[in-house]
């Protein structure tokens, strides 16, 4: 039986960027499906893009352009941690482009809520490094202790990872989430997947209650990156969403 194409966009995290899907992403094309994987502006290979605009619509936009101009529709649209506010808002701006949201080790932000809002004690850890760099608010520094905190704990892992973590811009941390289509967005199916650890524990009791919600909620018993920290479970839990007819 032939299978069933799907289309996924995975948007990576704060500190992050596009990089760290790659184990994940070469399974789902092994499989036959087509694999977007966006850098948001300031971040990755685009780190030299930051400036005193970059907030959380300029991660929205950054999406909803990928989906509007690759033409896009029924995106399987996967944040992780920081980037459940850029998917939601996404899918707010795009709703036609988008058939399903995952939200990986992610916040399930609801309209008028900032990331710091979902988990004020992990964000005042990630603000604890903060630096202004050519007037912009610099926070989760690339540490030894940030890689080790996302649970990659192998020497050879951290030293990779650290050579490709790059400063968060603050504001997109702040900016509260503001949704046009909340009801709608709220109608999509989605999925929750989580891994115990920091996060989970460090984000408010309504935000941990969002996290056990979805048409699907499964656990990997792995570091808050699973793309890095449990790459072939994370592609195989992705891989069934890619099957309409698969109800696990």
């Amino acid at each position: 039986m032939e299978a069933f194409l799907a289309t996924y966009v995975l948007v990576h995290g704060g500190g992050h960027g596009g990089w760290c899907w790659g184990r994940v992403a070469k399974q789902l094309r092994a499989a036959g499906h087509e694999v977007y994987t966006p850098t948001l502006t300031g971040l990755g290979e685009r780190a030299h893009l930051v400036s005193a605009a970059t907030n959380l619509d300029t991660h929205i936009d950054d999406v909803v352009g990928v989906l509007q101009f690759e033409d896009i529709t029924n995106a399987i649209l996967v944040g992780h941690s920081y980037a459940g506010m850029v998917i939601t808002g996404a899918a707010d701006r795009a709703l036609t482009r988008v058939g399903h949201l995952v939200f990986l080790e992610a916040c399930r932000p609801r309209n008028g809520e900032s990331l710091y809002d979902t988990g004020p004690d992990v964000i005042d850890w990630a603000r604890s490094s903060s630096r202004i760099v050519n007037g912009v608010e610099l926070v989760l520094w690339p540490s030894e202790e940030v890689v080790k905190a996302f649970g990659i704990t192998a020497p050879d892992e951290v030293a990779w990872t650290l050579e490709r973590l790059t400063p968060h811009p603050w504001k997109t941390m702040e900016q509260a989430l503001r949704m046009a289509n909340e009801e709608a967005v709220r109608k999509l199916p989605y999925t929750n997947i989580n891994a115990p650890g920091m996060v989970m524990e460090g984000r408010t009791p309504e935000s941990r209650r969002r996290a056990l919600e979805g048409e699907r909620v499964w656990e990997i018993d792995a570091g808050h990156d699973l793309m890095l920290t449990s790459p072939e479970k994370t592609a195989e839990l992705l891989l069934q969403l890619a099957d309409p007819a698969d109800e696990r």
